[in-house]
């Protein structure tokens, strides 16, 4: 089969087509390339059917902004996952990568406008993609980019065409159908001979029944290899403390242990309280933040994948009226985590007997001496109490392996009905089903029975935790536990539509009067089984968790018209509105309406205006309803350890909650940034409502022959927001805002402290889901692209050669969230900002622009990607990095076609090497470059890696070639 080269006006292998219409290209009269198809839908002119709408019609403008991500992109971008393409358009704010390790779990999420992966709706070919966890979240690793013939990027409401869960927008992966045989590979590494990644494809594809039916069967083998932190010079230690230094956790090999009993410590080496450390001898010493523990070096950068993939689809003309499909997908995805070896704390009374012999002899004498001052129960009963803090370097890093099995079919049957009406009627299932083995965790009962003596007395064996490397690995393995848990989810759709016009019916020479009717039933279920340890909580490593189960149920209906006027002179306006209404089984929330309307006005070919507002609406997924009581460790700054509790309304709340009165306002209070919750589900809450304002004009001058330029203002609200308000938040609204323990933004901060004032890990904070938050975004998008043809050329006279620019870009006018949407005076203003409370920055600016360059046989392309500057979201806090400068990265491909059945494609991505500063100490150890250009934050603003590696590249100048054969 001829490789024909696709030429696009508006934009050729670049990200962006046009945000104009909801189809993959912008209608032009002059030198466009047909619109993607879905596998087996109507070929160009003929009527389709564009994403955002289920009425088919030939004319593809929608009053709707879309962004396009053609297939020439993922080839001139070395693309594999899709991740690596979309996460740079400038709609997208990262989600989890295969960069994400803590937090990570080795998927690849899609989060439009930054407003949450939960409120993004994915498709395939216009029908929903199977997700993988209780958060009914799409993992991207499942959708093979290979086939993609096309991205469809349509932000802003869309549950009256689509249903639940399109808040944020949709984004549509079309596939594309082969005729003939495809088969190829790519292979990439690093500069520095990293990370290497490697893919084979292949499809087979083919028409029959004299072009009745059509086939197409595939193939996918991916395999990426690790990327540790310690490869990188600045993530190969954890940075923290102030003045910045190389830090780490106060959990350290060694342990570190502090008494809890009630007698006295005069006259001992324990004199004054505090931290203690253990040499290998057993004897003891005052523990300091020098004592720290590097835990940055075991974990990953990259994250390995094996990948495996099968799938096809097909369709056959049973009849003239009645054309069956179908849709097959597997896949197998394992993908592992790697963090540094499990931090344990209990409380425990140590039995002198048992473990006076791993101790110094001094010690056991002075723990005989505090033992016979103690009172009450714990009188000369032969054991101290003591909190016990250890890093289990003797038994390995923990590793977490998850192997997601995925499957997806669908059946339908489509038509036509007599010659103004289809129909279309599908049913769709899709399971995923998550087997996790976790490795490094220990059982804290059996920790405990090492320590206070009951393992012996069962027989069993006391365990030194008393110095480096004390442990011997019979001692390690009568606590060391081997977590094995599952995950299952499942989904089913079963729709029906009918589309079509009122039999001629038009007004002017505009296309006839267009609508749609149709039904849905849609079924969600997922479930989360622990096992035992997880489930009780009797586990230190990973975190706990209850069991989580549940589902629901909606049956909808929906409808769409479509109202073109035109006039001979070209003179255009078009109206459309869609509705629906939902009844969901789930009594919170019942029966729903969503609604949409969009005009287009077009004086003239040359300009368009167009406006559009949606109601959108998504119904608490499982987890937020259903989801069993689970352990998690968010970063925060506790506000009883900041110079402002020393002294007023914030310092007699932290004695009141707990802190000892000489501890107020020092940061030993909480030695580690990471803080344990507990955090679970709510049955009762209802569904989240959004409403969306899009309002922009698009210019084609037809005096500048292949110019586009469109700009886009958009403005999205969601009210009701499902949040789980995050430590930070919870911390300093209780804290700082509330300033009473009685307050109902306390109440998870009750009873929650150890007695040396730091949050207890026995009973920890609590933090739940509501329907309480609002969040808000608003910007421009603006896009632009120009082609025009070269009159010269080095590899052909045949005057194939092209020139086209492309520039698509982002301003965030505002990204807020209002934790409390009562409360409009505490509003979280994110746009331009990053740290403890926003997360990952969202720049001002984003934007992704290419020159691509055809001459025959041989394509040359730059791509440029860039992030504005953004500051720390923390102006009570004086971090060493306040200001991250504004980030530029430059990639170059080199295509060549050899002849009509070989391409090879090369190229190298971050040409200048671009990466996170690599810190520079002075005498004392202390970080002294920190320049805008550093991405690192002292103590907390900082993500993970001592940067943002979701955000910002992380392997640095990457090297890719990929060859491809067609017959």
């Amino acid at each position: 089969m001829q490789i024909i080269r696709k030429k696009v006006s508006l934009l050729t292998g670049t990200i962006m087509a046009t945000a104009m219409l909801s189809a993959p290209v912008y209608a032009q009269d002059d030198g466009m390339t047909e619109p993607a198809t879905e596998p087996g839908a109507s070929t160009p002119g003929e009527a389709i059917v564009v994403t955002g709408s289920r009425i088919q019609r030939r004319n593809v403008e929608t009053a709707a902004p879309v962004a396009v991500v053609q297939d020439e992109e993922f080839e001139l971008s070395g693309t594999v996952n899709v991740e690596n393409v979309v996460n740079t358009l400038p709609q997208v704010v990262p989600g989890i990568t295969s960069n994400s390790n803590n937090p990570g779990n080795g998927t690849a999420s899609l989060n439009l406008r930054g407003l949450g992966e939960e409120r993004t709706l994915v498709l395939v070919n216009g029908r929903r993609w199977m997700f993988y966890d209780t958060n009914q979240i799409v993992d991207l690793n499942t959708i093979p980019s290979f086939l993609i013939d096309s991205v469809d990027v349509v932000t802003g409401g869309a549950s009256a065409v689509y249903g639940s869960d399109a808040l944020a927008g949709v984004v549509n992966f079309r596939l594309k159908e082969v005729n003939g045989i495809e088969f190829g590979g790519q292979y990439s590494i690093t500069d520095r001979g990293d990370g290497d990644r490697y893919e084979i494809t292949g499809a087979i594809g083919s028409d029959f029944a004299d072009g009745r039916g059509n086939v197409t069967v595939y193939g996918e083998y991916y395999n990426r290899k690790p990327v540790f932190q310690a490869d990188r010079e600045f993530s190969a230690f954890n940075l923290g403390g102030d003045p910045l230094v190389q830090g780490g956790s106060s959990f350290i090999p060694e342990s570190r242990v502090n008494y809890q009993g009630n007698g006295s410590l005069a006259g001992t080496q324990f004199a004054g309280g505090g931290n203690f450390l253990f040499d290998p001898a057993g004897s003891a010493r005052p523990y300091t933040g020098a004592d720290a523990y590097n835990f940055a070096p075991v974990n990953y950068l990259q994250l390995p994948q094996d990948r495996y993939l099968l799938g096809g689809y097909a369709s056959y003309e049973v009849f003239p009226f009645l054309e069956a499909y179908t849709e097959v997908s597997y896949v197998n995805n394992q993908v592992n985590a790697a963090l540094a070896p499990t931090p344990i704390q209990v409380n425990a009374n140590l039995d002198i007997d048992s473990l006076s012999q791993f101790l110094d002899p001094s010690v056991v004498a002075d723990l005989r001496q505090i033992d016979a001052t103690e009172t009450g129960d714990q009188a000369n009963d032969g054991a101290v109490l003591f909190q016990v803090n250890r890093r289990l370097l003797e038994a390995g890093p923990r590793l977490n392996q998850d192997e997601r099995n995925a499957f997806r079919v669908v059946g339908g049957i489509r038509g036509p009905i007599g010659n103004y009406l289809s129909y279309d009627a599908y049913y769709l299932y899709a399971r995923t089903r998550n087997a996790n083995i976790q490795q490094g965790n220990a059982s804290l009962s059996k920790f405990i029975a090492g320590l206070d003596g009951t393992a012996v007395a069962n027989g069993g064996i006391p365990i030194n935790v008393f110095g480096l490397n004390s442990l011997t690995q019979d001692q390690v393995d009568s606590f060391i536990i081997q977590a094995q848990n599952g995950d299952e989810s499942e989904l089913q759709v079963a729709s029906a539509a009918v589309s079509g016009t009122f039999g001629d019916f038009r007004l002017g020479t505009a296309e006839a009067v267009g609508f749609a009717l149709g039904t849905e039933y849609r079924e969600v279920a997922s479930r989360f089984i622990p096992d035992t340890f997880l489930a009780s909580g009797d586990v230190a490593g990973f975190n706990a968790g209850e069991p989580t189960q549940g589902g629901y149920n909606v049956k909808e209906v929906f409808g769409e018209l479509n109202v073109p006027f035109e006039t001979e002179s070209g003179f255009r306006v078009e109206l459309s509105g869609a509705g629906r209404y939902s009844d969901y089984s789930l009594d919170a929330v019942g029966g729903v309406w969503t609604y949409a309307g969009g005009i287009e006005i077009a004086p003239t070919p040359d300009i368009t205006f167009r406006g559009q507002y949606q109601r959108a609406v998504r119904a608490p997924n499982v987890a937020e309803l259903f989801a069993g009581s689970f352990v998690n460790f968010p970063q925060a700054t506790d506000p009883c350890s900041t110079s402002a509790a020393t002294s007023g309304a914030l310092r007699d709340l932290c004695i009141a909650n707990g802190v000892p009165a000489g501890s107020v306002g020092t940061p030993g209070i909480q030695p580690d940034s990471q803080i344990q919750v507990q955090v679970g589900g709510n049955p009762n809450l209802q569904e989240e409502t959004s409403d969306s304002y899009t309002f922009g004009v698009v210019l084609q001058p037809r005096f500048v022959p292949g110019f586009t330029l469109t700009a886009d203002y958009f403005d999205i609200t969601v009210d009701d927001a499902i949040q789980t308000i995050g430590l930070q938040t919870s911390l300093d609204l209780c804290y700082l805002t509330a300033g009473d323990l009685n307050d109902p933004r306390c109440a998870g901060f009750v009873n929650t402290r150890n007695p040396d004032g730091s949050f207890s890990r026995t009973n920890s904070p609590q933090l739940g889901g509501a329907n309480v938050a609002e969040l808000a975004t608003s910007g421009i998008d603006l896009q632009m692209a120009y082609s025009m043809p070269i009159p010269f050329s080095l590899f052909t006279d045949t005057g194939e050669q092209d020139l086209e620019l492309s520039f698509l870009g982002t301003w965030f006018e505002k990204a807020d969230t209002a934790p409390d949407q009562n409360d409009p005076d505490n509003v979280i203003r994110c746009a331009g900002k990053f740290g403890v409370t926003c997360g990952a920055p969202t720049p001002s600016f984003k934007w992704t622009s290419r020159a691509t360059f055809t001459d025959g046989p041989l394509t040359t392309s730059f791509r440029w990607r860039h992030l504005s500057a953004v500051n720390d979201d923390d102006p009570a806090t004086d971090y060493f990095v306040e200001r991250i400068s504004a980030y530029d990265l430059l990639d170059l491909t080199l295509s060549f076609d050899f002849n009509e059945n070989v391409r090879l494609t090369a190229g190298v991505l971050n040409i200048f090497d671009t990466l996170p500063s690599t810190p520079v100490f002075d005498a004392n150890g202390v970080v002294t470059n920190n320049t805008n250009s550093l991405l690192l934050g002292d103590r907390n603003n900082a993500e993970q890696a001592n940067t943002w590696p979701t955000v910002y590249d992380v392997l640095g100048r990457d090297f890719f070639a990929s060859v491809l054969f067609r017959f």
